[in-house]
């Protein structure tokens, strides 16, 4: 399987690669056959010259059309037209000569995007060739193509990195809609299990009860109405126990998000060290830590560029590090972030430590008063 047929399925990560800096990109690639087209004024005259052109020119068609094939992924008229560049190439090594290879650069970076696991191959191949092959032709009086290997090596270099830096970000907004997804399907069968549980009950106590009042409208009016009144205080409490299924749908705790943490982490291919259960945090901590926990993780697969990232998590601090090279606080440490995060501690009684570790990494640490340290607590 190739990189385009991993890649068939159209997602915001391809309009990141697939909109101006693609385009941009494939444009800048006609600078090579351009290259090649000038040289050709230094090394030939006449019929060859026009000759040259001429497969300058039929190169610059194909390598259009691969651009149109490469963002339909049409997997087979890429193939072909590769295979005809490459002919197209060699047909021009007798008139550009060493500069025939800036063709060859258009090609192996076209590998190099579209079959990654080739690239490595096909660079070095391309490299070693315009570099040797001038050198080793007398009748070109010429020495090794520095020049054209190093063009060649760079570029393609260049879109190999920018292709995977495309499927890595079309791998990880997959992975975030997947986890999205995920979420948003366990919290609504804990809603209709919540509401099914709360409300059960209710209702069919109100049915009987109101079917009872009907039945006893004609025989005794109080008992009819003491039935009715029942009924009112039973809807109140379903009223009250939707109230609180809802609020505890949005509700943030230091469990929820934990659990959300590392599935992040995992999409994001960092390695959680992250605490089993949260039963050391008090109650009354429970949402502060969660607010917390989210606001540090999510920094951490936003900005850290991490490998690793623990937390540790006791009654009366969390503390969040990372092995990253960004700055796990590169989107907190002077904007809303750290400042959400110091108002919610501080309104706790708490604090807030964060900066850079030695000699990498990040580290975020909340801490709150323990609960027998309050005023006026006695034990």
């Amino acid at each position: 399987m190739t990189d385009l047929d991993r890649e068939s399925t159209p997602s915001p990560a391809h309009t990141w690669a697939g909109g101006w800096r693609r385009l941009l990109l494939g444009t800048g690639m006609l600078v090579f056959p351009a290259l090649t087209a000038v040289a050709l004024t230094g090394d030939v005259t006449g019929t060859a010259a026009l000759a040259g052109y001429a497969v300058v020119v039929a190169f610059c068609v194909c390598y259009v059309l691969l651009a149109v094939a490469l963002g339909s992924r049409q997997l087979n008229w890429i193939k072909l037209l590769l295979a005809v560049m490459t002919v197209l190439f060699l047909a021009a090594l007798p008139f550009a000569h060493g500069d025939a290879f800036y063709l060859a650069t258009v090609i192996v970076s076209a590998v190099a995007v579209g079959w990654r696991q080739y690239a490595a191959r096909a660079v070095t191949v391309g490299t070693l060739a315009a570099l040797l092959v001038p050198w080793a032709v007398p009748a070109w009086h010429t020495g090794p193509g520095g020049f054209q290997a190093l063009a060649l090596l760079f570029t393609a270099l260049t879109c190999g990195a920018f292709a995977e830096i495309a499927a890595t970000n079309q791998a990880l907004v997959a992975a975030r809609a997947e986890v999205a997804r995920l979420a948003s399907e366990a919290e609504r069968n804990r809603i209709a299990r919540d509401l099914h549980d709360l409300l059960g009950h209710s209702l069919t106590a109100i049915t009987v009860k109101s079917r009872l009042a009907q039945r006893m409208a004609g025989k005794d009016l109080d008992q009819a109405v003491a039935e009715m009144a029942a009924v009112e205080t039973l809807s109140r409490q379903a009223l009250a126990d939707v109230r609180a299924a809802v609020t505890g749908y949005r509700e943030v705790t230091v469990t929820g998000e934990l659990a959300r943490a590392r599935e992040l982490l995992r999409a994001a291919g960092v390695v959680a060290d992250l605490p089993r259960a949260a039963d050391a945090v008090g109650p009354q901590h429970r949402e502060l830590f969660g607010w917390v926990l989210r606001e540090g993780i999510t920094n951490v697969v936003r900005h850290a560029r991490a490998a690793r990232c623990s937390v540790v998590l006791t009654a009366s601090s969390m503390e969040i590090r990372d092995d990253g090279t960004g700055g796990g606080g590169g989107g907190i440490a002077d904007g809303k972030g750290l400042t959400g995060l110091r108002e919610r501690v501080a309104a706790a009684g708490g604090t807030v430590e964060a900066g850079p570790l030695d000699p990498r990494g990040w580290r975020l640490l909340v801490t709150v008063p323990q609960p027998d340290s309050r005023p006026g607590r006695t034990t």
